[in-house]
């Protein structure tokens, strides 16, 4: 599909500063993309990109330059908009973890990002909900979610960047912050197991609701977050359903730094600890305030109601072939 009237909104502190030279080269490169007819806006505060995009009816296309958190504002600003005028979505990966633009097959390089642009074709995907916030690839509690805060804080404070920089708060959460949680879920629309255990159990057997203490709690449009770490690997962004995967207590600070590791490559679900299944909607509520993040962003609150909208963007993907490997990496 031709890009036509197209609105690049860049995030200029992307990558510690790097964002504001690669607009200016994204821009160059779209600019002499035939039938491309783009405008540029830099983001300048918290939330800007969600605004930019939600004023972005009559445009084409809205590309995002910036890593998960830009794609994550300019989703949930495509989403005041009506379906029918929502423009197509485009990543160009110049944050620091991008795990949707690379979920999605997005190179990492520029150059090679923008051709894909031009030339890829566009697919309808799923948002998640949570709260009334919408989220394209990632919602965590507890442990993991920790370690997506301090990844994030570290980043703002040393300038490190990448899955090492993931690797370091994630020794460092399991060393200080390996901390049990008091959880109580239903879970409506139950599909496929993957790895079925103790919520599984109890919420199939009963009126789908489950109850018991875990370190973390992942809920998945897409497969991975922290830099590619594949934590739902068999999760599908078209697929009208939400990917969960529960790491119950208690678990010994060792096995945990184990399972952390071989999360990197989605080889974490032989653990008797950790199950994964999929379901439409969940309500959970835990006993105390935990660490809780949404696309990478803070997120504040005790009690959740999260929830899927099927084909809700559309996003501009690769290949078929690059599509289908994102989605069963």
């Amino acid at each position: 599909m031709p890009l036509g009237k197209t609105l690049l909104i860049a995030n200029p502190a992307a990558r510690n500063g790097e964002g504001a030279q690669a607009a200016r080269k994204a821009a160059e490169l779209l600019r002499a993309v035939p039938g491309c007819d783009l405008e540029v806006a830099l983001t300048r505060r918290a939330g800007h990109a969600g605004d930019l995009a939600a004023g972005a009816a009559g445009f084409q296309t809205v590309a995002v330059l910036g890593g998960d958190g830009a794609m994550h504002e300019a989703a949930n600003g495509l989403m005041r908009l009506p379906r029918d005028e929502r423009p197509a979505l485009g990543a160009i990966p110049v944050g620091s973890g991008n795990d949707y633009a690379f979920s999605l097959g997005m190179a990492p390089r520029l150059d090679c990002a923008v051709s894909q642009l031009a030339s890829a074709p566009v697919r309808w995907v799923d948002a998640g909900t949570c709260n009334g916030e919408f989220f394209v690839e990632t919602l965590s509690f507890g442990l993991d979610a920790g370690i997506a805060l301090d990844t994030m804080e570290r980043r703002k404070r040393t300038g490190a960047t990448g899955t090492a920089l993931y690797m370091r708060s994630g020794l460092d959460q399991l060393l200080h912050h390996l901390d049990s949680r008091r959880i109580r879920a239903r879970f409506s629309g139950m599909g496929d197991a993957a790895k079925p255990a103790a919520f599984w159990d109890q919420a199939r057997s009963g009126d789908g609701s489950a109850e018991g203490d875990v370190i973390l709690c992942a809920v998945q449009v897409g497969p991975t977050y922290g830099g590619g770490f594949h934590i739902c690997p068999g999760a599908r962004f078209d697929d009208g359903m939400l990917d969960v995967c529960i790491a119950h207590a208690p678990v010994g600070l060792l096995k945990a730094a184990f399972v952390f590791l071989r999360a990197k490559n989605g080889r974490h679900l032989s653990f008797r600890e950790i199950e994964a299944f999929s379901a439409r909607s969940l309500h959970l509520e835990f006993t105390e305030p935990l660490p809780v993040q949404i696309d990478g962003e803070r997120l504040e609150a005790t009690e959740f109601e999260i929830g899927v909208e099927p084909a809700a963007l559309r996003v501009i993907a690769p290949s078929d072939a690059a599509f289908a490997d994102a989605m069963t990496a």
